[in-house]
């Protein structure tokens, strides 16, 4: 089992920056997938970003690209984070780290495919 932690989220001016953080614990041996999800008021959650689990490939939605940088801080992916600049309104959402336990995905932009969730971290942006 792999339990997350998201931490960072609060309440900003448009234009502001935020830094989430994801600290995976558990018995983890192989390094993580990891990916970040958002769910706005009224919306489906979206796939954010997300990182391989060699570190080597980052992923972004295209809204957010150039804009959020998603990176890791060891060599298993247990601590992820997400470094949203430029914040918009519409980025407003509560903001999910999710991991697999698998390197390779059908689909990472597809929640389906993680098993393990954090409880969320609300981010609001105001105009």
């Amino acid at each position: 089992q792999v339990q997350l932690v998201e931490s960072g989220g609060g309440l900003v001016q448009a234009g502001d920056s935020l830094r989430l953080s994801c600290a995976a614990s558990g018995r983890i041996v192989e390094p993580l997938t990891v990916a970040w999800f958002r769910q706005g008021p009224g919306k489906e959650r979206e796939f954010v970003s997300g990182i391989s689990s060699d570190g080597r490939r980052l992923y972004y939605q295209d809204s957010v690209k150039g804009r959020f940088t998603i990176s890791s801080a060891d060599t298993k992916n247990t601590v992820i984070s997400l470094q949203m600049n430029i914040l918009k309104p519409e980025d407003t959402a509560v903001y999910y780290c999710a991991a697999s336990l698998f390197r390779s995905l059908p689909d990472r932009r597809s929640g389906s495919n993680y098993a393990y969730w954090g409880q969320g971290t609300q981010v609001t942006v105001s105009s």
